[in-house]
């Protein structure tokens, strides 16, 4: 990895006073992150009263919940909204010279909307275990609630519902800002009924940010690092009549970089000048979430009571939450949520469509809702086939398929197992080759994979090798290929980016080590990752560290 750096602060222009906040999708998840760290690390009760007390409170969820799903649990399905719009939160336009200059971010505060450029659901478990956050790509083309239950992209239907809200009103002699706080309520819950609808759950709490909340966020927290797998570049272009505009103006090496405000905005916006585009940005933001929650528990900033106190007036001020939420329980019940056992997936799309003029993705209703009620526990049925026409196991389910008599018993299998770890568990390729050796093959070489399949694979050089092979991929649940490319009597296991270490029932632990004690709970590392068997879009963003991405 390169050296991490830090990215000096864009000079800033000296009329207007104070510089004004920046936009950031992932800004909600990052407010109740925050949140949630400060509870679990012991507050005062009374610090954390008045934080309740101050915030802005929201009734958008009395409506969506008499059209919602039936619960099926006592678990927690908390959606976050990141709302890209260049207003505040009494409707007035932010300074055109700010929206431009500072944020990069076109010309005109009427440039995107009411668009919810980033909706996540944080799926807490009733057993208080991992936490599950998905998120939806904002152009998916859905089903929406609201003023004319059309199809439209889901970012749209907060503005589409907030329009039509805005229109009966006019006549109601209401302020501009009452205006403003109703139409919104709208907004919200036309959004939070079309998440329940398309992904087939209740919300049970929702936070919201508006443009203003990223920048006071960063700004309080400066320099925070970040880890990228490729160097970017993505230059400015300004709008013309043949050219829609864009870019961040962001440039930064492979590796870690420390950012400021201005420059956490680019990472989090970027989506020119990436392989995948939006979806790329999706794999940003959430990487951006799990820096900030490790570095709120991690690096000092609980127990600065300056800093906390940035973070307060920060909540206070930009973050619109459900009146039914305590946030005082909440941050007591999701201990997971602030200690970095949160894994961050994407919801797959089926393709791209221009309809109507717009880009937009397309989508597999009941493929979402199926995977949707298997990560969250409620459907045990088989998992969907995956996209790349395979059974859909995935491979790395980490369940260990092979039988304790034939992986523990040390008989002597034909070829020499070389091993190649594509995953970020750290020793993987050399734990999984000890153990395959003690199911009597030749250890041969270890390292990181050149490739770097989701899925684990396991290929073999000829017929002489087919048995032992097939032995070693029932150990990861998938099926062994012969290939030309693999040397003669060797085989080769590549394990994939979604590998968890297998359950020890070939007498080792998740470590490689043998002689465990069986009557012992399993450690969280041994739990299968349900996500893991699953067609997401992209691979899985991971909380508790710095994670790396594109």
């Amino acid at each position: 990895m390169a050296e991490g750096r830090q990215v000096q602060a864009r000079p800033r222009k000296p009329k207007g006073g104070r510089p004004k906040p920046l936009l950031m999708a992932g800004r909600a998840a990052a407010c109740i992150v925050s949140v949630a760290v400060l509870g679990s690390s012991g507050f005062t009760w009374y610090t954390l009263k008045d934080l309740q007390d101050g915030l802005t409170t929201s009734s958008a969820l009395d409506e969506a919940k008499k059209n919602a799903p039936k619960k099926l649990d006592n678990s927690v399905n908390l959606l976050l909204i990141g709302l890209d719009s260049r207003k505040d939160m009494d409707g007035n336009d932010l300074p055109p010279d700010v929206v431009e200059n500072d944020l990069h971010a076109g010309s005109s505060s009427d440039i995107g909307g009411y668009n919810t450029n980033s909706l996540i659901v944080l799926h807490i478990p009733a057993n208080g275990g991992k936490v599950t956050a998905l998120s939806i790509p904002r152009d998916d083309y859905v089903q929406t609630y609201g003023a004319d239950g059309k199809m439209h992209k889901i970012k749209e239907a907060y503005g589409i519902a907030k329009d039509a809200a805005e229109s009966k009103l006019q006549d109601k002699g209401l302020s501009k800002s009452e205006l403003e706080r109703q139409s919104r309520e709208a907004g919200r819950s036309a959004t939070i009924q079309t998440v329940q609808k398309f992904l087939d759950i209740p919300i049970d709490h929702f936070a919201e940010v508006n443009l203003i909340g990223f920048y006071d966020i960063a700004k309080a927290l400066e320099p925070i690092r970040v880890c990228l797998n490729h160097p970017v570049n993505d230059p400015i272009i300004s709008r013309t009549a043949t050219h829609e505009g864009g870019g961040t103006g962001l440039k930064l090496p492979a590796g870690y970089s420390d950012l400021n405000a201005a420059d956490a905005l680019s990472f989090v916006r970027q989506r020119h000048n990436l392989p995948n585009g939006d979806l790329d940005r999706t794999h940003r933001q959430q990487a951006f979430i799990a820096s900030v929650e490790y570095k709120l528990k991690q690096n000092g900033v609980i127990g600065d009571l300056g800093q906390m106190q940035k973070l307060f007036d920060v909540v206070k001020k930009d973050v619109v939450i459900d009146n039914q939420w305590d946030i005082l329980d909440f941050a007591q019940q999701a201990p997971n949520l602030t200690g970095g056992n949160v894994e961050f997936n994407t919801l797959p799309i089926s393709g791209f469509k221009t309809i109507g003029g717009e880009a937009v993705n397309t989508v597999n209703p009941d493929l979402i809702k199926k995977i949707v009620q298997q990560l969250f526990g409620h459907d045990p049925a088989p998992v969907p086939a995956s996209s790349d026409g395979s059974d859909g196991s995935g491979g790395d389910s980490g369940a260990t398929t092979t039988p304790a008599d034939d992986a523990g018993s040390g008989a002597s299998l034909k070829g020499t197992v070389d091993v190649y770890n594509a995953s970020k568990v750290t020793r993987a390729a050399a734990n999984e080759s000890k153990a395959l050796t003690e199911m009597g093959l030749k250890a041969g070489r270890t390292g990181e994979a050149s490739s770097h399949p989701r899925t684990t694979t396991v290929q073999y050089s000829g017929s002489a090798e087919k048995s032992a092979a097939e032995k070693v991929a029932a150990r990861y649940g998938v099926t062994a290929t012969v290939s030309s490319a693999v040397p003669a009597g060797h085989i080769v296991v590549t394990l994939g980016t979604g590998y968890t270490p297998p359950s020890s029932s070939t007498g080792l632990d998740a470590a490689g080590s043998s002689g465990s004690d069986s009557s012992s709970a399993p450690s969280s590392s041994d739990t299968p990752d349900p996500a893991s068997t699953l067609p997401m879009q992209g691979p899985a963003v991971k909380a508790g560290g710095i994670p790396c991405v594109d």
